[in-house]
């Protein structure tokens, strides 16, 4: 991979920041955009601008092709069977919510379970415990082990009759653990459980094949990806997503309304109230164009080395300590430093061009898990080199002699 030709592509890696060249390392949060997605979204809003599924006129019609050709490549680029598994949201957590709000209205009742592991985000507890507490039913967390890892042997004995569905991570954000998602998958569906996966942190690193992993939903969102905020992908599988009501009502999601009685469109539009983030969605379109024009599987591989230098480099740093070991880790690395508080480290660094995340992720269960309050965070992405771990390397050794 050139990686010179890669970083060509993101012009927010030419600013800097307190007169210092950008390191950009809190990519798990948000990942810079590439050239294509922002001129796409100046095309769009300079001289393409309609409302779309509506219209008869030249623009309007443009734009439902442009905005409808993005749900054919995020089909191609998960492997979903159907184009209409692909349903639009806002974003990661847009998509939980509609499936713990959807499916749990039909298939939730009182006394079930829901099972939810350790690692998960906020986004991934939250909208479940809501659900929980409205039908009745109850959350039941999946643990961990000290590396990080899921306890599977746990996880086998929390299954019964009861859970309905599990929500997992295929990536944990906090700490980056690669969970078996394949497997655990496979002992749901063997306990008749239904499963989603939020791989909002997997879709730009390793490949999602969501035929291969037979997983009920996936979620993800444009902004991890290269690509827009307010962008994200809801993956279901049809015969669910056609029996689950719609999430929220409105313009584009009906079939024939009156006061007596309305009725509902086909999938996905059932699922896509209301007119949508446009710009964004057809801009998408370069982001999963751009990932596929340099391969995910040699993407992966760069991370990886990446990666374990990163970890080799941090390890050799007096007072550090990364939380967790697991046996595969994507690029995040969650540490901390005796006597120096996250949000310190983070500061000092950024006075050096170095943009890192500090505090608890949206990951309190797991912070809660190693019993601290916050870590340091470093995430890695495609644009980044060995260089820019260096200078997180040498500005954290600035921060020790600095406290």
């Amino acid at each position: 991979m050139n990686i010179n030709e890669v970083r060509s592509h993101f012009p927010q890696l030419n600013v800097k920041v307190h007169e210092k060249p950008l390191i950009y390392l809190d990519n798990g949060a948000s990942t810079l955009k590439c050239k294509s997605v922002i001129d796409n979204i100046n095309t769009h809003y300079s001289s393409e601008v309609s409302n779309i599924h509506r219209g008869v006129h030249f623009f309007s019609e443009s734009g439902t092709m442009k905005y409808e050709q993005t749900r054919k490549t995020a089909q191609k680029f998960i492997n979903a069977n159907f184009e209409e598994e692909i349903i639009f949201t806002k974003g990661t957590t847009d998509s939980i919510n509609l499936v713990a709000n959807s499916f749990c209205e039909l298939f939730l009742n009182e006394g079930d379970e829901i099972l939810l592991s350790t690692l998960e985000h906020h986004s991934n507890i939250v909208p479940w415990q809501i659900m929980a507490e409205k039908k009745g039913a109850k959350v039941t967390e999946i643990p961990i082990l000290e590396s990080g890892d899921i306890d599977l042997d746990t996880y086998k004995k929390l299954l019964n009759p009861k859970v309905k569905i599990i929500g997992l991570t295929f990536i944990s954000n906090g700490i980056g653990t690669v969970n078996p998602i394949k497997k655990m998958i496979e002992l749901a569906h063997s306990n008749n459980s239904k499963v989603l996966i939020d791989a909002a942190q997997a879709i730009a690193h390793t490949k999602v094949d969501v035929q291969d992993l037979d997983c009920d939903f996936l979620a993800f969102s444009g902004h991890k990806m290269y690509g827009p905020t307010g962008t994200g992908i809801l993956y279901g599988k049809k015969d669910l997503l056609n029996q689950m009501p719609p999430y929220q009502g409105g313009g584009d999601m009906i079939d024939k309304v009156s006061f007596e009685q309305t009725t509902f469109n086909d999938l996905p539009h059932k699922f896509e109230a209301g007119t949508p983030h446009i710009a964004g969605f057809i801009a998408l379109n370069e982001a999963f164009k751009f990932i596929e024009s340099i391969g995910i599987e040699q993407i992966e591989a760069y991370e990886n080395e990446l990666l374990q230098y990163a970890q080799s480099e941090l390890l050799k740093i007096e007072g550090l300590k990364l939380f967790g070991n697991p046996k595969h880790r994507s690029g995040v690395l969650s540490f901390e430093i005796d006597g120096a508080h996250p949000q310190d480290i983070g500061t000092l660094l950024d006075r050096q061009g170095i943009a890192v995340r500090t505090g608890h992720h949206c990951n309190q269960p797991l912070m809660s898990f190693y019993n601290v309050s916050g870590t340091t965070r470093a995430s890695i992405t495609l644009y980044n080199t060995k260089e820019d771990i260096d200078a997180l390397i040498t500005g954290l050794k600035k921060v020790k002699e600095f406290l």
